[in-house]
C-alpha cells in the first residue's frame, strides 16, 4: 500500500532486504537468540555486511551505498519482522556510523567506519549509566586529559554488544564543572583497550544481543580517538538520535506488520461455531483497528525520514515517529494476541516474543515520555516563530468576552 511514497531504488532495495531476511537469516538463530543460547548479534552483521546491507546511508567509499532516510527506514521496517534484537544488531552500524561519518576524521572513518560497514567489526553504543537512562547530562563516567591520551573510569550499563563488541561509542564527562552542554565528550574506545564487561542481564524480551554492564577501569584512549570537539558530545548525541529513533519506529511497525500477518492469516483458518473467525466483527475490526494503526505510524514514520532527508530540524517528527511506531506496534501486537486467543499467549507462535521484544521498544532511545517532552517543546517553540500567523479562530467563539478571559 505504500509503495506509491518509495522510489524506484527504494522498491529495489526494500525487495532486497525482504529477501535477505527471508532467505539469509534462518529459524533457528532467531529462536537461538531469543532462548539466550547466543548472545551476540555479530552473526548478522557479519551476514548483512556481505550483502552490502550496512550503512547504507553512508558513502560509497566507506561501505555504505550513498542513500537516504527514507531508504533507511525502508531496510528497517523489513528487518523490524525478525524482532528487537536482530533489528538493533542491524542497525547499530547505523547508529555508530552516524557519530563517525557526520563528525568523525577520515583516518577514523577508514579505521571504524568502512570495517563496520563491511560487517568486519561490530559495535556498540555505550551511553546509559547505572544511575539513569534518559539523562543523559547525568554521566558520570569521567575522560581526564593525560599528555596524547585520555583516561576513561566509570560504567555504563544496559549496552547491547557489551559481550563481544570490537569497540564502543563511549560518552564521558571530560568537563564537570562546565554547564551541562558543555561538559561531556564522545570517544571511540577499543574492548583492547582495557574495557571489561560484567553481568549480561537476563532480559524479559530482545535476548541474545549480549547486553550487559561495561566498566572502564583506567582505560586510556588516544587523543585521535575523540569524536567532533571536546566536551561537544552533545552535537553528537543530538545527531545520533535520528537514527535511533528513527530505525526505532521504523523496526516497530516491521514487528507489529509481522503479528498482525500471522493473526490475520490464524483468523481465516481457525473455525469456531461453524465459520473461521474472521467471518465475527469482533475480530475483523480488530483486524482494521490494527491495519489502520500501523499505515498511521508507517507514514510519520515515512515523513519524518523525508523531513530528516530535507535538511530541516527534524526533531519533532522523529520523536513522533519513535513514539508512534512504538506504541502503534504494542497495540497491534496485543490485538494480533487477542485475535489468537490462549494460542497466542504460547510459544507455538512468535506472538508472545514479539510482545515481549516490543515492551523494550518504548523505554529504550529516551523512553516515550521522554518523547513527549521533546514533541510539545519543540511544538511551543515553532508556534512562537512561525512567519505567518494563522486566522485566530478564537474570535469566532459563539459569545467572544475579553472580560471573561482570565489568565492569572
Amino acid at each position: 500500500m505504500f509503495d506509491f511514497m518509495l522510489t524506484e531504488e527504494q522498491k529495489a532495495l526494500q525487495n532486497e532486504v525482504r529477501e535477505f531476511v527471508k532467505n539469509d537469516i534462518p529459524s533457528k538463530l532467531v529462536r537461538d537468540m531469543d532462548l539466550s543460547v547466543i548472545e551476540t548479534g555479530r552473526p548478522i552483521v557479519e551476514m548483512a555486511g556481505k550483502k552490502n546491507l550496512l550503512g547504507l546511508r553512508f558513502p560509497k567509499e566507506y561501505g555504505g551505498r550513498g542513500l537516504n532516510w527514507a531508504a533507511e527506514v525502508v531496510a528497517s521496517e523489513e528487518v523490524g519482522v525478525l524482532g528487537n534484537s536482530i533489528t538493533c544488531a542491524y542497525v547499530m552500524p547505523s547508529i555508530v556510523g552516524e557519530a563517525i561519518n557526520t563528525f568523525g576524521t577520515r583516518e577514523q572513518k577508514e579505521r571504524y567506519l568502512k570495517p563496520t560497514n563491511e560487517g568486519a567489526l561490530y559495535s556498540a553504543e555505550a551511553l546509559t549509566e547505572p544511575r539513569g537512562g534518559s539523562d543523559f547530562f547525568g554521566a558520570t563516567t569521567k575522560a581526564v586529559r593525560d599528555g596524547d591520551s585520555f583516561i576513561l573510569n566509570g560504567e555504563k550499563r544496559f549496552i547491547v554488544g557489551a559481550k563481544d563488541s570490537d569497540y564502543f561509542l563511549v560518552y564521558a564527562k571530560s568537563a564537570p564543572d562546565a554547564p551541562p552542554h558543555e561538559s561531556i565528550s564522545c570517544f571511540i574506545v577499543e574492548r583492547g583497550m582495557g574495557v571489561k564487561d560484567q553481568t549480561i542481564y537476563s532480559l524479559l524480551g530482545t535476548r541474545g544481543g549480549g547486553t550487559g554492564r561495561l566498566v572502564f577501569e583506567d582505560v586510556r584512549v588516544p587523543k585521535e580517538n575523540l569524536i567532533g570537539e571536546l566536551h561537544n558530545a552533545y552535537a553528537v548525541f543530538n545527531r545520533m538520535m535520528v537514527p535511533e529513533r528513527l530505525t526505532s519506529g521504523a523496526g516497530a511497525v516491521g514487528l507489529g506488520r509481522a503479528a498482525l500477518e500471522v493473526a490475520t492469516r490464524y483468523s481465516t483458518r481457525r473455525k469456531a461455531f461453524g465459520k473461521t473467525i474472521d467471518r465475527f466483527q469482533a475480530v475483523n475490526f480488530m483486524v482494521a483497528d490494527s491495519i489502520s494503526t500501523l499505515d498511521a505510524a508507517r507514514a510519520l514514520v515515512y515523513a519524518a525520514a523525508r523531513m530528516a532527508d530535507s535538511g530541516d530540524d527534524s526533531r519533532r517528527l522523529v520523536s513522533e515517529a519513535k513514539k508512534v511506531g512504538t506504541e502503534a506496534a504494542w497495540a497491534v501486537i496485543n490485538n494480533a494476541m487477542q485475535i489468537m486467543g490462549g494460542i497466542g499467549y504460547t510459544s507455538v507462535y512468535p506472538i508472545e516474543r514479539f510482545l515481549r521484544d516490543c515492551r523494550l521498544a518504548m523505554i529504550w532511545t529516551g523512553t516515550n515520555e521522554v518523547m513527549n517532552l521533546l514533541i510539545q517543546h519543540e511544538y511551543y517553540k515553532e508556534l512562537k516563530r512561525r512567519k505567518i500567523e494563522p486566522r485566530d479562530v478564537e474570535e469566532d467563539a459563539i459569545t467572544p468576552d475579553d472580560v471573561e478571559k482570565v489568565y492569572e
